[in-house]
Order: C-alpha cells, then sequence, then structure tokens
C-alpha cells in the first residue's frame, strides 16, 4: 500500500527497524481486539497495522496536514476513524483494549508520550495494553565536539570516555512523573577531558520485542557538561535533570 505523507513522516517510513518492531508487536498482541487508540498516528501506518486485528480504531493526529494524509491513506477501511485533535482535548467516550503510542524520542524529552499516556491509560480497560511497553535510557561520559544540545547524527563526532550505564526504566503503565532528576556516579576508562554526556534509549515494545535506537526512534543524545579533567581511575558525580515533553532546551547538567 503507498502511503502519503507529510516530509517527516516520509521519513519515519523508511525507518523500516522501526516500522518492523510495531508491525511485529501489533502482530504479538494477544489482548481482546474491540477498539484500539492509535495516539499520535501521522500518516496512519500503525493504524493499518491495526485494522486487520481490531474491530474499531480510533487514530488521533493534532497536526493537520498528517492527519489529512491519515483520512486519505485509511478512507477505504471502515473501522478506522481518523481525528485531527489534540489527544489532551479529545473526549473519549469508550475504554480501548490497547493504545498505541508512538511518540517516541530520547529519553522521552522532546516528544509529549509521559503526558499523553499519563492522561489517555485512564481510557484503557483493566487488562488493556500499551505498546510500546516501557524504555530503558542509558548514560555515558563523552567528549564533545559540539557545545550544544545534539543528536548522534548528521557527522556528530565525540569519544566515548566510559562504559554506558542504565540510570532510569519506565513502564508506560505506570504514572510518570515528567519532571526527572538524577545524581549518577560514572567512572572513566582513562584520564581525559570531559565535555559531554551520552543517553541511548532502548524501547521495549512488548516481553519479547526491543527495538533502537534506529534513525527515526530516539537517536542517542549528545548533552554538554562543563569541561573538566578527570582520572580514569575515580567516579565523577554529575546531576542529570530535564522534564518528559518538554524539549531539549529543558535539559539541565552539573557536576556534583
Amino acid at each position: 500500500m503507498k502511503f502519503k505523507t507529510t516530509p517527516y513522516h516520509s521519513d519515519l517510513l523508511k525507518d523500516t527497524d522501526r516500522l518492523a518492531g510495531f508491525y511485529n508487536a501489533i502482530n504479538e498482541y494477544d489482548g481482546n481486539t474491540d477498539l484500539a487508540y492509535d495516539l499520535g498516528c501521522g500518516s496512519g501506518i500503525l493504524s493499518y497495522f491495526l485494522s486487520s486485528r481490531f474491530e474499531e480504531i480510533i487514530s488521533l493526529e493534532l497536526e493537520f496536514k498528517a492527519a489529512r494524509c491519515a483520512k486519505e491513506n485509511l478512507s477505504h477501511f471502515s473501522n478506522i476513524k481518523v481525528i485531527n485533535k489534540n489527544v489532551m482535548e479529545y473526549d473519549f467516550e469508550k475504554k480501548a483494549d490497547l493504545i498505541v503510542c508512538e511518540m517516541m524520542d530520547t529519553a522521552l524529552i522532546d516528544e509529549e508520550q509521559v503526558p499523553v499516556l499519563n492522561f489517555a491509560k485512564k481510557f484503557l480497560k483493566e487488562d488493556g495494553q500499551i505498546i510500546p511497553k516501557e524504555i530503558i535510557n542509558m548514560i555515558e561520559l563523552v567528549n564533545l565536539q559540539r557545545n550544544h544540545v545534539h543528536w548522534d547524527e548528521d557527522g556528530a563526532k565525540y569519544e566515548v570516555l566510559s562504559d554506558a550505564k542504565v540510570y532510569s526504566k519506565f513502564n508506560f503503565m505506570d504514572d510518570i512523573n515528567p519532571n526527572f532528576e538524577k545524581e549518577i556516579s560514572l567512572k572513566p576508562k582513562k584520564d581525559a577531558f570531559v565535555n559531554g554526556l551520552r543517553i541511548t534509549t532502548f524501547t521495549k515494545l512488548n516481553d519479547n520485542i526491543v527495538c533502537g535506537p534506529t534513525p527515526m526512534l530516539n537517536p542517542p543524545l549528545l548533552i554538554p557538561l562543563e569541561k573538566r579533567f578527570v582520572k580514569g581511575n575515580e567516579f565523577i558525580k554529575v546531576k542529570l535533570k530535564y522534564i518528559m515533553g518538554n524539549g531539549i532546551e529543558s535539559i539541565q547538567t552539573e557536576y556534583l
């Protein structure tokens, strides 16, 4: 099936690893199949995957051009309704068996997945499920060539100076506090100048499928720190703060 898309959603469709992960997770879903919500449906590809499994799919998309594409792409499916509206303003009348929410971004900083799911899961049945299920965030010390927050793409250059450490995990069935703050201890592998952090996020779509990072699903994020010379045999402690859903501008770092 050929999809009409916006330029951004065209890039999403080209990310075959991301698409394959969600396709397989939806096909492995083993719950009731009366109603699914697709939140932030974009061009409608995940609703298309849901169409053969569910009696009814309600697909919400805030961006007008993307919603228009989704309506056109899915117009032949009588069990899908595409609505151009903010999830937080939609009048949910029925509880769903499954919520699919692919507003994924590194550490959930730059997308509104946490506030959206904190709100929308009130309209999930008691035995309902969410795809994706959870995320796992890892962090490393790095030496950066750029002194601003940027993604690990488009020729970003840096040197990794520590082993990766899991610093947080979130299950989307839980109520998640979007105001994240944590003190993290990391050990450099050698004497070196440190001036940044690298965050990598892995997405657990269900109990069997872990996806990412892919080009359009959680590309690693590079975050500046004050430049400091560190010893390879000494732990250093940093504080990391951000607000999930408020964008990379909310990120704060400091040494402790």
